[in-house]
């Protein structure tokens, strides 16, 4: 299942693209048993592009989860999603799991996430990750090929979910991540040391069940977002809402916890205007403040990155926004930092937990939830430009790179060369055309966001649209077979 190619030369090779470049996403197998929700449904395949000396191999593999071994074995969907759970059908797919499981129908002791949304490396080991399940781990053999080795527990340590949006401190090579549960405790936080050693658990008091997608640390804090996009059953059956649902009523919290915090007695709560968060950019401290630069939504419904990605998200309006924590006073502040809409941003993330300057990101270019016309290049040290209608470089908006009606990119990845400016790298992504019918990886300036990409790889075919993209180095490809 999947394929493996060898194709072309890179165009204008460098050597700090040599590794793979790999992107996650879902693509089911079977079809589904309710209405089809790509995001929590789809069955998780990983494309990736090995770069080794200018040649470039391609490979797409599904991950082997338990999941698809058990799916495989029935030969259709079995187990329930998260996207199954809306209306009084969503109430009918949870008993009907419950009986399966208890009959020894299905096994869920190996946990029954689809680890399709994003990939981390940490300690020698390349991570998919889904939020409700554990962590599986991916090797990546020397042609370039991918081979699922099974979930880790962390020597039985890991007990809960473990987060798409772990964070790797670059300096310390700590991996910090964080776990909800429908159940008490409703979040846990967990630090990971360099050699891979799972601290004890530090649960965290919040009121209720909620979605949190992402989080953040600085050098001295994690930063963890109680937002009102609340677990709720009853309101499931009785409206026929997905299972979580967003309160617009109720505030935004914002939690700083002390990143060693053996408890969350020293917890620091901040309120700002309602909004939820699906990923952030950075953070760091200044002074007083903690600063956290993310992607704000106002209103966001579940159901409108259901169905048909060629569906445009019009309400989907994700928007950079700055937002400081007064350790001192116990002061919020917030500001806007871009007019138009942001989403998946990144960064150099050998700035991750410091202060940066450049965010790479989705523009107002966002013509469905993973469908992208282009990427912007924003400057945190510049005033945004108000009153435009039209994105234009200008403001704090250094760099626009676009690809043309009908093609899609998605998830670019930030990769540096060895130099001590932030923006001297490139930004590599897959993209397809839907004029042609053809896919290929790009890699562009990210200081000068030319037109002209830096190198192509032309793909034997056609790359579905995904989520998150990671690039693993060829240093971190070699200490895999050390660990």
């Amino acid at each position: 299942m999947g394929s493996l190619f060898l194709i072309v030369f890179f165009v204008n090779y460098q050597e700090c693209l040599n590794g793979i470049f790999l992107r996650v996403g879902p693509n089911p197998k079977f079809d589904p048993l309710a209405g089809y929700h790509w995001h929590f449904l789809g069955r998780v395949m990983i494309h990736g592009v090995r770069i080794k000396d200018g040649k470039a191999t391609y490979v797409s593999r599904f991950v082997k989860t338990s999941r698809l071994q058990q799916e495989e074995f029935f030969g259709d969907a079995k187990l329930m999603k998260i996207g199954d759970l809306k209306g009084f059908f969503g109430l009918v797919m949870v008993i009907m799991q419950q009986l399966r499981i208890k009959l020894k129908v299905l096994d869920d002791s190996y946990g029954n996430g689809t680890a399709n949304t994003s990939l981390i490396y940490h300690h020698g080991k390349l991570l998919a990750l889904q939020e409700t399940d554990k962590p599986y781990v991916i090797k990546v053999l020397e042609d370039g090929d991918l081979q699922t080795l099974g979930m880790t527990d962390y020597d039985k340590r890991l007990t809960h979910s473990f987060t798409a949006h772990p964070k790797v401190d670059p300096v310390t090579g700590e991996m910090f991540t964080f776990g909800c549960s429908p159940m008490p405790p409703y979040l846990t936080y967990r630090v990971i040391s360099k050699d891979g050693i799972m601290h004890d658990p530090v649960p965290i008091t919040i009121s209720k069940p909620v979605m949190m997608h992402d989080f953040a640390i600085t050098e001295t804090y994690a930063i963890f977002m109680d937002l009102p996009m609340h677990f709720r059953p009853k309101e499931m059956v009785k409206e026929k809402k997905m299972i979580y649902s967003f309160d617009p009523t109720k505030n935004a919290r914002f939690g700083v916890l002390p990143r060693y915090a053996k408890d969350d007695l020293m917890i620091r709560w901040f309120e700002l205007p309602n909004c939820f968060i699906f990923h952030n950019a950075n953070a760091w401290e200044e002074e007083d403040e903690v600063v956290l630069i993310t992607c704000r939504l106002e209103n966001p419904n579940l159901d409108m990155v259901s169905g048909n990605v060629e569906e445009i998200l019009e309400s989907f309006s994700n928007e950079l926004y700055e937002m400081r924590f007064n350790m001192k006073t116990g002061s919020a502040s917030q500001k806007k930092l871009s007019a138009s809409s942001n989403y998946f941003p990144r960064i150099n993330e050998c700035y991750t937990g410091k202060k940066n300057r450049y965010v790479y990101g989705y523009g107002t270019f966002l013509d469905g939830i993973s469908k992208v016309t282009g990427i912007i290049k924003l400057d945190l040290h510049a005033e945004a430009e108000t009153g435009k209608r039209i994105l234009q470089v200008g403001g704090n908006i250094k760099g626009i790179y676009k690809l043309g009606q009908g093609i899609y990119c998605s998830d670019a990845i930030y990769v540096p060369r060895e130099s001590a400016e932030e923006d001297d790298g490139y930004l590599i992504f897959f993209f397809h055309d839907e004029n042609t019918g053809k896919s290929c990886v790009h890699v562009i300036d990210a200081r000068t966001m030319s037109a002209e990409p830096v190198a192509i790889v032309e793909l034997p075919h056609r790359v579905p649209y995904g989520f998150h993209a990671l690039f693993v180095t060829e240093r971190q490809l070699q200490e895999q077979t050390l660990i």
